[in-house]
This record gives C-alpha cells, sequence and structure tokens, in this order.
C-alpha cells in the first residue's frame, strides 16, 4: 500500500465535504459543472433524453460526491478513483456509477473521444513534477471528446504557504530545510503527499497539452482560511457567504489566493 493510500484510507473525505468550508467549494463547483453540462446537452439530438446522453468521467473520484449526486441526476457516469478504500464507499452509496480502480497517469481500460465532461478533481493534489501532472493532464484530455470541457483542480501555493508555513508557524523550519525557494514556491515530496501550484504553472501546463482555457475559478475562495468564523455563522449568514463565493469566484484579483482553483479547459481537436 502507498503512503498516498494509507494516508486516504484514514483521511474522512465525506466530513470535509460536509464540513462549512467544503460545502462552499463543492457548491460553487457544481454551478460550473452544470453550466457546461447545460452547454453539452443543448446540443444533443434528443433533448427529452439528454441527461443519459451526456457522458462524464470523474478521475479520482475519491468517495463519490460529485460522481454519485451527477448519476442521480440521470447522467451516464465513470468514476476512476486509485484508493480501493474510497471505491469501495463510492460502490455502494451508487450502483449507477460505472465505478473502477484505475490511475489518472494510465487510463487504459477507457477508449479515447468518449467523455463530454472529464473531471481531474483530485491527482493534481499528489502527482509530483511537471511531467507526471503532464501525463494526467494528457490522459484526461484524450478520453474526452473533441470540443469537450475538462475540469481540472489544483491546490494553491499561496495557501500553503500562509496556512502551514506562517498560522501553523513552520516557517522558519521550512525555510532551513529549503522546502521554499527564495520567491516562496513550495518545494514538495511525495512524502508530503499534496504538492502545490501557481498559475504560471498551471498555464504552461495547458500550453504542452495544448488545452483551450474557457475560464478558471477559485471555488472556495478564503473559506480555508476562515473556517472557525463560518462555523459561527447562523445558516443565513452562511447561505450569505455562498452567494458571495459564487459572485466572486472569477475574479482575476482572487484566483490563485484560495486553496483551490479549478481550471476549465476546451479539448478544441
Amino acid at each position: 500500500m502507498t503512503e498516498l493510500e494509507e494516508y486516504y484510507n484514514k483521511f474522512n473525505e465525506e466530513k470535509r465535504f460536509d464540513s462549512r468550508h467544503g460545502q462552499v467549494e463543492y457548491r460553487v463547483s457544481m454551478k460550473y459543472i452544470h453550466k457546461y453540462l447545460d452547454e453539452a446537452a443543448a446540443g444533443c439530438a434528443e433533448p427529452d433524453t439528454a441527461r443519459a446522453q451526456i457522458r462524464i468521467l470523474d478521475i479520482g473520484a475519491g468517495t463519490g460526491r460529485y460522481s454519485v449526486a451527477l448519476a442521480k441526476e440521470g447522467y451516464d457516469v465513470t468514476a476512476v478513483e486509485l484508493v480501493r478504500y474510497n471505491l469501495g464507499i463510492l460502490k455502494k452509496k451508487a450502483s449507477s456509477v460505472k465505478a473502477m480502480q484505475g490511475n489518472a497517469l494510465n487510463l487504459r481500460k477507457l477508449a479515447s473521444d468518449s467523455f463530454d465532461v472529464t473531471l481531474l478533481f483530485g491527482p493534481m493534489y499528489h502527482l509530483f513534477g511537471f511531467e507526471d501532472k503532464k501525463q494526467a493532464l494528457h490522459e484526461a484530455k484524450r478520453v474526452t471528446k473533441p470540443g469537450g470541457v475538462i475540469l481540472v483542480a489544483y491546490c494553491m501555493n499561496e495557501y500553503s504557504v500562509i496556512t502551514y508555513g506562517f498560522k501553523e508557524r513552520h516557517v522558519l523550519e521550512c525555510m532551513q530545510q529549503k522546502r521554499f525557494t527564495q520567491d516562496f514556491q513550495t518545494i514538495s515530496t511525495p512524502h508530503e503527499l499534496y504538492d502545490y501550484m501557481r498559475l504560471e504553472q498551471i498555464d504552461a501546463l495547458n500550453a504542452a497539452e495544448g488545452l483551450e482555457r474557457i475560464q478558471i475559478i477559485s471555488p472556495d475562495g478564503p473559506a480555508n482560511y476562515i473556517r472557525s468564523y463560518l462555523n459561527q455563522l447562523s445558516e443565513e449568514e452562511f447561505e450569505a457567504f455562498v452567494r458571495y463565493q459564487m459572485a466572486v469566484c472569477e475574479r482575476a484579483d482572487l484566483i490563485g489566493a484560495g486553496a483551490h482553483t479549478t481550471d476549465i479547459l476546451r479539448k478544441v481537436k
């Protein structure tokens, strides 16, 4: 068993999404998933059965937060998950999801040009180095139909530096261990499990794979930084915060400042 599998055998993915900061990320992400599913539906020859005709792939599906919800809405959903423990939970939730164990770097079980919308939400957090990330993006592109949409999530560098470095007071230790560059880019290894990105690195991956950006968003914004404050809000106040994040998630001056960024890409050929 890899370190990553051991980690996810203990990490409560369900609890994260049930938390308020997790709800913000999920609800904003679903808004944009539905936006591009609606676009795909508009191109279907038979509008009455459009959802059943649209094929979604969820790579690194975890316990199925997105894939199960989308399958319940009537979409044709395939989920690929590396961690067997997570896969077991997913399969118990919804038999309608075509769930399989697999690795984002090699989707050999899946045919090219097969899916209208592809989600790559988990793998980029845990892949290290340009080439592995590029390979995951290449495989997502390969299995997506020409003209289809790929949504890719990344963990962002500044969140890591501010939270782990300064809030949790590891900054001097990280500098001593040379885990930051001179301009505070995080240097991660597989032992740390997570890798962190800046926008210019994401741009370089897209250029290498010839993918066209439609838009880029910050699905959670400041939610992870202010978890304790979110938990103190009334339901009405929390709903106002969700509306706030939906209103500002596309703002260029905020992209990259949150814990996560979702890049929305088009396969042009």
